[in-house]
């Protein structure tokens, strides 16, 4: 059975609202709108994972909730793995290999650069590039189709099948 990876980086944060540190910065006020957009895209396309884990940095979690809400995904099933926050792209493949080995399509949400390295590793850099140079800006979804098998991933072994940016929804 084919798998899919949704790799979603975190909606657009705000610098300017005196966050303690990094880890608790919040979303901005596009950030709020774009989360929900994306979300609601995603289940008009059925994509509604069958696993869900995120970051818990406070971006990323108010990102989570909020496409959780249009998915009508029960927010209580996110895993919530600390190792996405800051990870490179090895930190990012061992919480890929904790995946269940029954999950179908799996939703990310997490942070660059490690998502954009994790994308291009999985793709074995087989992309077009945007025009702008930004693969996953914020609110951007890429779509892998994936292998079977978790916890083996190698270098070149999914292919893009779409990568969406919130303005291209609304």
């Amino acid at each position: 059975m084919p798998r899919e990876l949704l790799i979603l980086r975190h909606a657009k944060s705000d610098w300017n609202r005196g966050a303690a540190t990094d880890f608790d910065r919040p979303l901005a006020k596009r950030g709020r709108k774009d989360a929900p957009v994306v979300g609601a895209w995603l289940y008009r396309e059925g994509m509604v994972p069958s696993h869900f884990v995120s970051s818990p940095a406070k971006r990323a979690r108010v990102t989570a909730l909020e496409v959780c809400k249009a998915l009508d995904f029960k927010k209580k099933q996110i895993v919530w793995d600390q190792a996405i926050y800051d990870a490179d792209l090895r930190g990012l493949l061992e919480v890929l290999g904790r995946i269940p080995a029954n999950a179908a399509t799996v939703l990310m949400v997490g942070h660059n650069p490690g998502l954009e390295a994790l994308v291009r590793f999985l793709t074995g850099n087989d992309l077009d590039e945007p025009d702008d140079g930004k693969l996953l800006p914020t609110a951007a979804l890429a779509r892998l189709e994936m292998p079977e098998d978790w916890s083996s991933l190698e270098a070149g072994c999914a292919t893009m099948m779409a990568l969406v940016r919130p303005k291209q929804l609304k």
